[in-house]
């Protein structure tokens, strides 16, 4: 057996990780991590880390759930792939189509599948797309999203999202995609003496000036995570999506919910449109709905969408190889159920969000901490260097590397985006699991405090 040195020296060898600085990390190595079990990951050292992001904000369920691990067997034995070209389905995909359409909001119950999340937003933009053209509007091609959104990383992917350094190297975005902003996050981006209202109200029409820029007539669709993700994990303003949802009907633009992150239960609901209150045309979903274990995502339409579609004489050219691998969804299937069985999206679920979320408030005190917030199992902290004036460290950034590094060291992950730290623990996480990673993330705290000369 490989040798945890070998396995470094073959990763820098021939691995090109995902948003990596490649000589950096071939120089110092990268951390193996070797197995799991509920909250808690393990490296090659045998230590013991609480997975607080749930590896990519995916494994909802917990690690090495059995129940996952024999249906995905059983399911490997009786039917390791079939595909659903040919006019042909099979048993898991239909079932979970509909298991998924009593989950989301009433009326969005038209369901195709990808592989990830990516995929499923790449789903969205051609069905949005391939919907206008047979609705007889060829005109409205553009998309609106926001800056720092996340919505992946394919071409089209990177050209929706709101990220700069996504874009550049890579000749990117693409044509038709646009964003607005500021993004609806209060904490950075509310002038002095603004309410939170009268804020959610400017980020709403900075979105309704962007669509009145290019004329609603040349709009196809609004983009939006309920919480925004992996650019900056920003929460919406009491009133924000209300006010979206009312320009996109006034405007005859699409709404589209991207849950690839807020699915599944992470904001106490099955979905973030349901938590924030608001119905969307279109949704892409994908992590939570397997935890992770093997990948999936899905793309649902609304009647609206769906109907000329399913009525159109054309051919929907569109689909995966591995759209609806039957190991998948007999695997989405069970994880499904076990959210529901064990009431991770529902009364347990909501008494463990409390709980989380009142020990994430615990940290205000810290001298670093210059914000905390959070909804359902979601979290996040902004390092300040003055909590008064919510000055930065300098250069920006640096604090929340050094405390994401900490963090490490202490047995906890916590991803940093700038100077913000992100939380998004697996649902099944304890009480007790939830004070022993709080008491780790303090130390780690006190130790970049100390790092910084704070």
């Amino acid at each position: 057996m490989k040798t945890n040195l070998d396995i470094k020296a073959l990763d820098s060898a021939h691995h090109l990780h995902p948003f990596t600085t490649h000589h950096e990390l071939r120089e110092q190595g990268p951390r193996v991590i070797t197995h799991a079990d509920g909250v808690y990951i393990y490296d090659e050292d045998e230590n013991q880390i609480i997975d607080g992001m749930a590896g990519l904000w995916c494994v909802n369920i917990g690690y090495g759930r059995q129940e996952l691990v024999d249906v995905a067997a059983e399911t490997m034995k009786t039917l390791s792939y079939y595909n659903l070209f040919f006019q042909t389905t099979t048993p898991y995909v239909a079932k979970l189509a509909d298991l998924i359409a009593e989950k989301t909001p009433e009326g969005l119950d038209q369901i195709t599948f990808g592989s990830s999340g990516s995929e499923a937003v790449d789903t969205a933009i051609k069905l949005i797309w391939y919907y206008w053209n047979l609705e007889g509007k060829p005109e409205k091609k553009a998309i609106i999203s926001r800056e720092r959104a996340y919505h992946g990383s394919t071409v089209a992917g990177a050209s929706m999202s709101g990220l700069p350094f996504m874009q550049g190297i890579f000749d990117l975005p693409l044509p038709r995609f646009h964003h607005a902003g500021p993004p609806p996050h209060y904490y950075e981006y509310a002038k002095d003496g603004e309410s939170e209202h009268d804020f959610a109200m400017r980020c709403a029409k900075a979105v309704e000036d962007k669509i009145l820029e290019l004329g609603p007539e040349n709009v196809a669709a609004f983009a939006g995570e309920p919480v925004m993700g992996a650019g900056g994990l920003m929460l919406p303003p009491e009133g924000y999506w209300q006010e979206i949802e009312r320009i996109c009907r006034k405007y005859d633009v699409l709404l589209w919910s991207d849950e690839v992150i807020c699915g599944f239960g992470r904001t106490g609901e099955w979905f973030g449109c349901q938590t924030y209150g608001f119905t969307p045309d279109i949704m892409t979903m994908a992590k939570g709905v397997t935890s992770g274990y093997v990948p999936l995502s899905a793309t649902a339409l609304n009647k609206r969408m769906a109907d000329p579609i399913i009525n159109a004489d054309t051919e929907m050219a569109h689909g995966f190889t591995y759209s609806g691998h039957p190991v998948a969804c007999a695997v989405a299937i069970r994880n499904i159920e076990l959210l529901d069985e064990l009431g991770l999206v529902g009364e347990r679920g909501a008494e463990i969000s409390r709980y989380f979320q009142d020990k994430l408030k615990t940290l205000d005190d810290h001298p670093l901490v210059g914000e905390t917030r959070g909804v359902g199992l979601l979290g996040a902290l902004e390092i300040v260097k003055n909590k008064e004036t919510k000055e930065r460290f300098d250069p920006a950034g640096s604090a929340g590397l050094a405390c994401r590094n900490h963090c490490f060291q202490s047995g906890v992950v916590m991803r940093a985006v700038g100077d913000a730290m992100f939380l998004c623990p697996p649902l099944v996480i304890s009480e007790s699991e939830i004070d022993e990673m709080f008491a780790r993330i303090r130390k780690a705290l006190d130790l970049t405090a100390k790092e910084l000369d704070a």
